[in-house]
């Protein structure tokens, strides 16, 4: 068995809980990490679009015992609020009653999994040390230090954790076998801001997600525990009238937050600032395979597989690698010429469903929650659920379970068989909730897919 030492190259929020499941099993963890150390210089990560935390990331860090200590900055939210253009507000709870997923600060997260990693004596970290490259014959890393000198670091086995362009992928790219692929949407995403009231409370309803749906675009709001709200508005680059290439001057933007979000504009009292301030940023999905090479080094979380944002999933699914692959070092004894195969087999098609749902997410949250007919479907399903507990919606597999995203993915397109053909009954509209035959349709279906 290999000596109990690992390298962590990445010290954003899957790299930092990893660390402490390494530290937990007895490992000595290093981690190293591009940036400053954030605990001193306050979370200076730039552009974030606010994480929502569902029952596979509490999951993880319930195994990882601190979960409690996460709670404390995590608001539930229950539902989606939706923001029609004349005015009245429409709320859909996610799931069944006291369901909710948790919004969280990207930073303060990854602030206090820092922490709590720092808290094992047996956790080293390095900041400031910019990953070069992954020497595969040696196993071995070079990093670059403010002093620009470069420096090796050996490891027995080696996690890349280094985000959406990881370094340490892109020296297994140079690998024969390796396949990468990267796709941007046509999209990209501007970070906005709602204060809190002046005696700190929240101006808008607190516990849910706000969604202001416009049919090829759309701004979300995700609530703070110091009262204020992280909007993100998603918007085309351009090939549209509403596009950010439009949105150049001062009077654009107005003009645009006038026609499409009137009742955004009082809550923001600094959108322009923030308009201009912050940039708009790209959206990118990144598929790879394998995850491992030899029993030297794994790649976790978004090095693996950064998916676009519209199912929340990211921070859950990097998570979740932890909770799978912490599991997997007992099933192999430590074994790690086990672990890493084993891992990259049973994981990649989880990545490549969870990142097919979130693109297709992105149709439902800008366009079709306002759709009349997906509401319906929505009522139905619920309906169908209460009924039946091993009939489970999307929605609820995906966030409100633990079941493998793959086979979520696969009762998604099953699910929408069925909901074609309840959709399609005469007269739906005005009795889905007495209507006897959709219990036909659904026992039906249930047959075909036995």
């Amino acid at each position: 068995m290999k000596e109990k030492k690992a390298l962590v190259v990445g010290a954003g929020l899957v790299g930092a809980l990893w660390a402490v499941f390494l530290a937990k099993r007895g490992y000595d963890v290093s981690v190293y990490e591009q940036r400053g150390d954030m605990r001193q210089a306050g979370y200076s990560g730039g552009r974030s679009i606010n994480l929502a935390m569902s029952d596979r990331g509490w999951k993880a860090v319930e195994k990882a015992g601190i979960k409690e200590k996460l709670a404390s900055v995590a608001i539930p939210m229950y539902g989606r609020m939706m923001h029609p253009v004349s005015g009245e507000l429409v709320f859909q709870p996610y799931g069944k009653e006291n369901q909710a997923i948790y919004s969280v600060s990207r930073g303060g997260l990854n602030l206090e999994l820092l922490n709590i990693a720092a808290s094992f004596p047996n956790v080293e970290l390095q900041f400031d040390q910019k990953c070069r490259r992954f020497e595969p014959s040696e196993g071995a890393v070079w990093f670059e230090g403010p002093d620009r000198q470069l420096k090796k670091v050996e490891a027995p086995i080696i996690f890349g954790v280094d985000g959406a362009f990881s370094s340490i992928r892109n020296s297994l790219q140079r690998l024969p076998r390796f396949n990468y692929s990267q796709s941007y949407l046509d999209y990209g995403y501007k970070e906005l801001n709602i204060p809190p009231n002046e005696d700190g409370s929240h101006r808008l309803e607190k516990n849910a997600l706000h969604i202001w749906p416009r049919g090829q675009f759309m701004l979300i709001g995700l609530p703070n525990i110091d009262g204020s709200f992280t909007c993100t508005l998603f918007l085309p680059f351009d090939g549209s009238e509403a596009a950010f290439d439009r949105l150049d001057s001062d009077e654009a933007v107005m003009a645009f937050f006038q026609q499409y979000f009137p009742d955004a504009i009082p809550l923001m009292p600094a959108l322009l600032e923030d308009f201009r301030r912050n940039p708009a940023s790209a959206l990118v999905t990144v598929r790879c395979s394998p995850w491992h090479y030899q029993d030297k080094v794994l790649l976790l979380g978004d090095a693996a597989h950064a998916i676009v944002p519209f199912f929340g999933q990211g921070m859950n699914a990097g998570f979740e690698d932890c909770t799978i692959l912490d599991a997997l070092i007992d099933d192999f004894d430590g074994d790690w010429a086990r672990i890493a195969p084993a891992f990259s087999a049973n994981r990649i098609s989880d990545g490549n469903a969870i990142a097919e749902l979130a693109l297709r997410n992105f149709i439902e949250m800008r366009d079709l929650v306002a759709d009349p007919r997906f509401l319906l479907r929505q009522k139905i399903a619920a309906r169908l659920h209460e009924k039946h507990a091993s009939f489970l919606p999307t929605y609820s597999m995906v966030t409100f379970s633990n079941i493998p995203y793959s086979q979520a993915l696969q009762a998604a397109d099953a699910q929408n068989v069925l909901f074609e053909r309840i959709l399609a009954l005469p007269d739906i509209e005005q009795t889905w909730e007495n209507n006897e035959q959709i219990e036909g349709v659904f026992r039906k279906w249930q047959a075909e897919l036995l």
